[in-house]
């Protein structure tokens, strides 16, 4: 290695934590890169009139702040080498990348690489540079395996799948080292019923296997991080171990090979490489387990000369590189699980509010549910049509996840609502029907308490056979008055329904408020309080003015909870979705009167489902389900007064999304979306 060996980096550049993390092990310099035509940069290999550096260099590069374009008077420098630093892809800065600087440098790395394959990047990018001095005709090739390694760093940080990020991790470890074959195991807690307050034990997952010459039986299973197994001992002590021949382990040795798969297979395993995947932190997650290094990449391995020829021990090189590969694909599966978890999280938390909202109002129970299934399958039928308005309109998976979420939480400022309004089935509540009913009942006694009053005191007066006639009449008179009180509380309790008051009903309940009673302490009241023929005189439905207010106010509720929420940026529109789902295209529809393209298409799409389900619905206390037919024509008069959108609406009819069975079968689709 060089004597005077410096590490560099801009000093204003944010990988300035990664320079410090290896700051013990190189000469570290913070440096302020100018353009070497002003004369003024400081850098150049030969020493300047200070005497302050005469060595070669690593410069530390962050690829998304244009470090690049500062140091590419650098670029073919015999002794610089640029390590590019990319951006985590949740860090939340503009990423745009410059495949001309990305090439140029030697190598690639997550801005989470642990102290471990900083070093290990470095260090091969000083012996790539001491290399190139002592063999120029190797440095081609080395060249070449900057360019695989650059090739490798960009795939693995932009891969999010798991399943496809250790299928390449594996793939990809296998072809810098000339491996023919090679496994993937994983560390994972294991289950033992033993209790909830018993720690679970780590074992090892067999997750992945590959082998260019043989079809290996595979099957996943776990085995126990012991030092019995090669990657058990790797898993437990995180170092490599580098096999010539499998068949000739030392004795002496705690872990051994397990022939098993050779002996079912007719395979020959020779040289083994097992490295650990170690995190950013150090711990290891995961182990790489390389099989028969090739002299020849293309290689396949058929024969028993096959394997005498072409298998070779794994060159401290191939050691290297493995190593440097593994621990760069530790950070990515980290991220990579690290995403996945958050997508988990945020699906419990959507079912958790979608639980929340239906428990504060049951009689919409599974409403939110059926109206992301309806908009789902919408947006599928949208995907699918080729004529209209939409004919080039497309939704990608993470739109409609967004869709999805969007039309789960549509409802979700539901919450901020009281609770009596927002159960609220008829026009009083029925605490206020309660006490009516009860003074109904107190006049009733009232009367009839009079009444006999009056009759004892003509008794007593003139006597029962000269009071029979007046008596009689004191009778006709309760009656009269008793039917006249029982007609008043019939029609309170017709208009006291949800639906559009008969003719004449109004009458009755105007007359009903101008009559008045006294309590037992002679004060006079009104029949009919001012508040509760206010809410009887509702022309239709259950809510007055006020309570409408409210519940139309669950829209700004759900926009300025979900707004809080730090969606990804795929996820970004939910809380626009969500918030529009009640307006119209004519701008009749609330919270903000949106009109035409204003509203997003989205929304569109929630708004015919919504209000299908809304009018279908047979949970409803204010109202009777309708027909689908009846529901369909209701829509189409939404259609004629411009309050939906036409091509829409039609996509919704053609496909028949509203049938049970399409979205029975849209649920069934989607389990674990």
């Amino acid at each position: 290695m060089f004597e005077k060996a410096e590490v560099w980096y801009r000093d204003d550049s944010p990988v300035a934590h990664l320079a410090k993390l290896i700051g013990e092990r190189y000469g570290i310099r913070a440096r302020c890169f100018t353009s070497p035509r002003n004369g003024r940069v400081f850098g150049t290999v030969e020493p300047n009139r200070d005497g302050d550096f005469v060595g070669p260099a690593v410069i530390l590069a962050d690829v998304a702040h244009q470090d690049l374009k500062w140091l590419s008077e650098f670029w073919g420098h015999p002794r610089v080498r640029l390590v590019g630093i990319l951006p985590d892809v949740n860090d939340g800065r503009p990423f745009q990348q410059d495949i001309l600087a990305t090439a140029r440098c030697f190598a690639l790395l997550p801005s989470g690489a642990s102290p471990d394959l900083l070093c290990h990047t470095v260090e091969a990018a000083f012996a790539n540079m001491e290399l190139a001095d002592r063999e120029g005709d190797s440095f081609e090739r080395a060249e070449r395996v900057r360019e695989e390694l650059n090739h490798i760093g960009v795939a693995l940080s932009s891969t999010r799948d798991v399943g496809s990020l250790l299928e390449m991790i594996l793939s990809k470890a296998r072809e810098i080292t000339s491996a023919d074959a090679g496994s993937l195991y994983l560390v994972e807690a294991s289950r033992p019923d033993r209790g909830p307050l018993v720690e679970p034990e780590r074992c090892l997952r067999f997750r992945l296997t590959q082998n260019d010459s043989r079809q290996f039986p595979y099957a996943e299973h776990t085995l126990p991080i012991s030092e019995e197994s090669m990657a058990g001992y790797a898993a437990l002590h995180g170092k490599v171990i580098a096999i010539e021949d499998a068949y000739s382990i030392p004795a002496d040795s705690p872990f051994h090979f397990n022939p098993a798969y050779d002996e079912l297979t007719g395979y020959r395993t020779r040289s083994l490489l097992t490295v650990p995947m170690k995190s950013a932190h150090g711990d290891v997650i995961g182990v790489l387990q390389l099989i028969n290094c090739k002299r020849n990449r293309a290689a396949q391995l058929h024969t028993p000369a096959d394997f005498d020829s072409d298998v070779r021990p794994f060159p401290p090189r191939a050691v290297n590189l493995a190593e440097s590969l593994a621990s760069q694909a530790a950070v990515a599966y980290e991220n990579s699980r690290l995403y996945q978890d958050i997508e988990a999280m945020l699906e419990g938390f959507v079912t958790a509010a979608v639980t929340a909202i239906e428990q504060r109002d049951p009689t919409t129970s599974g409403h939110s549910t059926r109206v992301a299934t309806m908009t789902l399958g919408l947006a599928e039928a949208v995907n699918r049509t080729n004529t209209g308005t939409y004919a080039k309109v497309g939704f990608s998976s993470e739109q409609m996840k967004e869709i999805r979420y969007a039309a789960l939480l549509h409802d979700f400022g539901k919450v901020a609502v009281r609770e009596e309004v927002l159960v609220k089935a008829k026009k009083l509540y029925p605490w206020q029907l309660t006490i009516l009913q009860h003074r109904f009942e107190y006049l009733r006694k009232q009367l009839e308490a009079d009444r006999d009053r009056t009759k004892l005191e003509t008794v007593l007066a003139r006597g029962h056979e000269a009071a029979r006639e007046e008596l009689s009449c004191l009778d006709e008179e309760f009656r009269q008055k008793s039917n006249e009180l029982e007609e008043h509380l019939h029609s309170i309790l017709q208009a006291n329904e949800p639906r559009l008051l008969p003719d004449g009903k109004f009458e009755l309940l105007i007359e009903a408020s101008r009559k008045s009673y006294r309590d037992s302490l002679g004060r006079e009241y009104s029949l009919l309080t001012p508040e509760e023929l206010g809410s009887l005189l509702i022309p239709q439905g259950s809510l007055n003015n006020d309570e409408r207010r409210q519940i139309e106010s669950h829209v700004v509720h759900s926009f300025n909870f979900l707004v809080q929420i730090p969606w990804t940026r795929e996820l970004k529109y939910v809380p626009w979705i969500a918030g529009a789902h009640h307006e119209k295209l004519n701008g009749s529809g609330y919270p903000y009167r949106l009109r035409g393209d204003e509203i997003p298409i989205q929304a569109k799409m929630m708004t015919i489902c919504d209000i299908f389900d809304a009018l279908s619905a047979a949970d409803r206390p204010y109202k009777d389900a309708v027909s689908v037919d009846r529901a369909l024509e209701i829509l189409e008069v939404c259609v004629r007064d411009h309050e939906l959108d036409s091509d829409l609406f039609r996509i919704f009819v053609e496909a028949r999304i509203f049938q049970p069975s399409h979205i029975a079968i849209s649920l069934a689709g989607r389990e674990g979306f």
